[in-house]
């Protein structure tokens, strides 16, 4: 486009470039932009995930060897932590409280060492799932990898010692007279969907810990609470039958998840202990809550990815 000036030269205006009236967003598609942190595709975030799988197991072994670096007994605490947990409640609970009571006491230590491990397990696992990404600020600031690998490996650290633990649990249980038999093996799809479900409870209290750190103070009540009712100390059909408590209840209890994978083990590893103190349908309901903490954990940690670490 030209026009005439007052001496009679003519003048050529710009031309509109290509990009003249273009929104930003029009101009990022346009050059196959894409905003830095943006939220992923759940799809495209499960396959960053399995990209960082060595990342996430490499973490996990790394926090688990520098957790009792400091003590003098090092991942001998490891074990030892629980075990006086359980020599305290035993002293508590079982002798003064007598809340193994129905229960011969050759059946009673084992059952009350397999339910403190256990429920240390997915004890750990919250409280580890609670801090993942406010305790990490540095590294979530610093690096750019999908943030669920945080809770993940803090799970996949709280199995691995466990796994350990585990030594313990079966010396105990040999020591009382229960010898290994087929069932045994039952606790390897128990402690599988219990991962499952530690790692969807870890995945839903680290977005709730991101903004409200507060949470990290008020977990231990939480879980405490949870504990007493989980049957850790006691059988829960055992303590309330001759009591004047609705029936709806001790079902709540006894479908609790915590108690669930617990008395699974429980069952599979002691011989007095028999599936008639297990709640029906109780495999259903194990695979059930696993699969569904760790779908509503994900998603749920997965619709806040962009905002970690921010503000």
């Amino acid at each position: 486009m030209s026009e005439s000036t007052h001496d009679g030269a003519v003048a050529v205006s710009p031309r509109p470039g290509s990009d003249e009236g273009l929104s930003p967003a029009e101009l990022a598609a346009k050059y196959g932009l894409s905003q830095s942190g943006a939220r992923p595709s759940l799809s495209g975030y499960v396959k960053q995930l399995w990209g960082r799988r060595h990342f996430i197991l490499t973490f996990s072994r790394a926090k688990l060897h520098a957790q009792y670096s400091q003590a003098k007994l090092g991942q001998l605490w490891q074990v030892m932590t629980p075990l006086l947990n359980a020599g305290v409640y035993f002293l508590i609970f079982g002798l003064i409280l007598r809340a193994g009571r129905g229960m011969d006491i050759r059946d009673y230590i084992p059952f009350l060492i397999i339910g403190v491990f256990v429920f240390t397990f997915t004890q750990s696992s919250a409280l580890a799932g609670v801090r993942a990404i406010s305790g990490n600020l540095g590294l979530v600031r610093a690096l750019h990898f999908p943030r669920a690998s945080l809770p993940i490996s803090f799970s996949l650290q709280q199995l691995q010692q466990l796994l350990y633990s585990m030594v313990i649990v079966f010396i105990f249980v040999l020591s009382f007279g229960n010898w290994p038999r087929w069932s045994w093996l039952l606790i390897v799809p128990v402690l599988v969907l219990q991962f499952v479900f530690n790692t969807g409870l870890a995945l839903v209290l680290a977005r709730m810990g991101s903004k409200t750190p507060d949470l990290a103070q008020l977990m231990p009540f939480v879980l405490r609470t949870w504990m007493y009712a989980s049957g850790v100390l006691f059988s829960i059909p055992l303590m309330l039958e001759d009591r004047d408590v609705p029936l709806w209840v001790v079902d709540v209890l006894q479908w609790n998840p915590a108690a669930i994978y617990m008395d699974l083990i429980r069952c599979a590893l002691i011989d007095g202990y028999s599936t008639e103190n297990l709640p029906p349908l109780v495999w259903p309901v194990a695979i059930g809550w696993a699969l569904l903490m760790a779908a509503v954990g994900f998603v749920y940690f997965w619709k806040a990815e962009e905002r970690y670490g921010r503000g």
